[in-house]
């Protein structure tokens, strides 16, 4: 089991061009990479240009002609936020470019799978449709796109994921990590990718004189941002300062009051206010209770929450995926509990695996992404969590840490054994697969060698990064509100945090597992209110002093605000 330690990062040189910006945000920045104002500069105009995304053109090819003549286009997608949130903007973004014959089909992934397969061409057959968009899926799908041309059905695959030795033979590929693609950010998720696409549609349909001819106003892509930075966050692709100015201007989008109905509903079910929303409440508020359609059911329900104007009807499509959201927590607590039983029988020689694999036949396929992410959080290893599948199979699904890029792992043991996976697909943190039941242990052994030939002692152990210590005279609701707009963070791009010890003036127990402090920095009088969530196990009693690693929050009761620590690691001082 690993230990989580504070360290603090290296600091790095600071740029002359960030000179004008707090000696914090000049650190903070400087210790994520940032070397250039440029990087930091939020404006849609500093976007990386659409032209140089590969594949565009031939895309472009297929696209303008599809919506001239009025061809019948059906977008297939994922069943994960990310497949949702790039199917409802297909939908939504052909609509306001002119073009209403467009349809959307997402794979049941209890019945079909992943991607566009032979049995999901069959099924889109009955809608008839002229042309094929894969979005957020379709680089693996070889055989799905050959049962599409016999039909004599085009394909356009727009898709992120890492692409294997052979590319399907689609009308156009549009994946920045496609061989000789040199668009230069390879973090666009899939919602990023398809906005893209219509981007350079919308030129080319301008070009043409399409609006015009149609008596209709050119749309604003920007309107829908506020699904695209969804998709990009709940995804968890990484944060470059591409990415990052699509998610701030989705997030400005919300905080003005101009989030699609269904996004709203969803904040508001999550009692989250929307004025003041951050990238973080995207992954963990929205995201889980659109992924939990997907997970439990038919993500359709998902995409129709994304797409609905009526803001009544949008809410009780948002009430739904709460509801299935608090059902898939209470299968998720099951599973956890059957996990960590499975952990603790390990035989002692087990017990040091560093790749990590667990199966019960009675676990949910939809869940199981989420149990290895808890599973990988509390070991701080490379996870997969398989469930059964259709007859003789299992399905699995992977999380990784850093230094370990699980598809390229796959890719290894696929190698060493040809005969062991049916499938397999993902990015470098995250996975997934499909194998016979009666390999599982032969798979089990393969994935422990390779990451114990990959992975060191050092990158085993959990640390927390931390910018340093804050001078307690700057620990203040301005500060925390400066970090807010100095964001958005996330993946590859964290949110800043401290560390320092402090006095412990007071707690209380909130929630039954959480610590509700009041804190004094050591050698000061102020004192500051602090939130440490599920730490009541550890912690029954508190110390007089705290070692903590924190984030700046701010907390508003009735209308005012405070300055509250949000703690993620605390141990006691001697």
């Amino acid at each position: 089991m690993s230990i989580k330690l504070i360290q603090r990062r290296e600091p790095k040189a600071i740029s002359s061009e960030l000179s004008g910006l707090s000696p914090l945000l000049q650190r903070l920045y400087a210790n994520r990479g940032v070397e250039q104002a440029s990087e930091i500069d939020a404006s849609l105009s500093q976007l990386i240009p659409v032209e140089l995304l590969g594949g565009l053109s031939e895309a472009l090819e297929v696209l303008v002609p599809a919506v001239d003549q009025g061809q019948r286009i059906l977008i297939v997608g994922d069943f994960d936020a990310d497949g949702a949130t790039s199917c409802a903007l297909g939908m939504l973004a052909f609509r306001a470019l002119g073009h209403q014959a467009i349809d959307f089909l997402v794979p049941n992934r209890f019945e079909y799978g992943y991607g566009l397969t032979p049995e999901i061409v069959e099924l889109a057959k009955t809608r008839q449709p002229d042309l094929i968009i894969t979005v957020d899926n379709g680089i693996a799908s070889l055989a799905g796109v050959a049962a599409a041309n016999a039909a004599g059905i085009p394909v356009i695959v727009t898709d992120h994921h890492l692409p294997a030795d052979e590319l399907p033979d689609a009308a156009a590929i549009v994946n920045p990590n496609a061989p000789g693609n040199d668009f230069p950010s390879k973090a666009l998720a899939g919602v990023g990718v398809l906005f893209y696409v219509l981007l350079g549609l919308r030129s080319a349909l301008r070009a043409k004189g399409w609006f015009e001819l149609q008596s209709i106003d050119e749309p604003n892509m920007a309107q829908f941002l506020d699904i695209v930075a969804l998709g990009t966050v709940a995804d968890v692709v990484p944060l470059d300062a591409n990415n990052r100015r699509l998610v701030h201007h989705g997030l400005q989008r919300i905080r003005a009051g101009h989030a699609r109905p269904g996004i709203a509903a969803l904040l508001e079910i999550a009692r989250r206010d929307y004025r003041r929303v951050k990238a973080s409440d995207m992954g963990f508020f929205v995201g889980p209770r659109l992924n939990a359609a997907g997970r439990l059911d038919d993500m359709t329900l998902g995409i129709q929450c994304l797409i609905e104007d009526d803001p009544l009807r949008a809410r009780e499509l948002a009430t739904q995926l709460d509801d299935w959201n608090k059902q898939r927590r209470e299968i998720e607590s099951d599973m956890q509990a059957d996990a960590e039983h499975m952990l603790a029988d390990l035989p002692q020689s087990d017990a040091a695996l560093t790749g990590v694999c667990l199966f019960n036949p009675d676990w949910h396929q939809g869940v199981i992404g989420i149990l290895a992410s808890r599973v990988k959080e509390q070991l701080h290893r490379p996870v997969v969590i398989f469930a059964k599948g259709d007859e003789g199979w299992i399905k699995g699904s992977a999380r990784s840490i850093p230094g370990f890029h699980i598809r390229d792992a796959l890719d290894v043991i696929s190698k060493r054994y040809p005969d062991l996976f049916d499938k397999f697909g993902g990015h470098a943190m995250a996975a997934g697969m499909t194998i016979h039941e009666k390999d599982f242990e032969q798979f089990a052994l393969a994935f422990d060698q390779v990451a114990r030939e990959q992975l060191s002692e050092d990158q085993l152990q959990a640390v927390l990064l931390s910018d340093g210590e804050v001078p307690a005279d700057q620990l203040s609701l301005d500060m925390a509100a400066e970090l807010t707009q100095a964001g958005p963070w996330g993946q590859n791009f964290p949110e800043p945090l401290f560390d320092g010890e402090f006095d412990v003036v007071s707690g209380r127990i909130v929630g039954e597992h959480h610590w509700k402090l009041v804190l004094r920095p050591s050698g000061s009088q102020q004192t500051i209110d602090a939130i440490a969530f599920k730490t009541v196990e550890q912690f029954p009693h508190l110390p007089e002093k705290l070692k903590i690693a924190y984030q700046l929050d701010i907390n508003e009761w009735q209308g005012r605000q405070s300055l509250q620590l949000r703690i993620d690691y605390m141990e006691a001082v001697a």
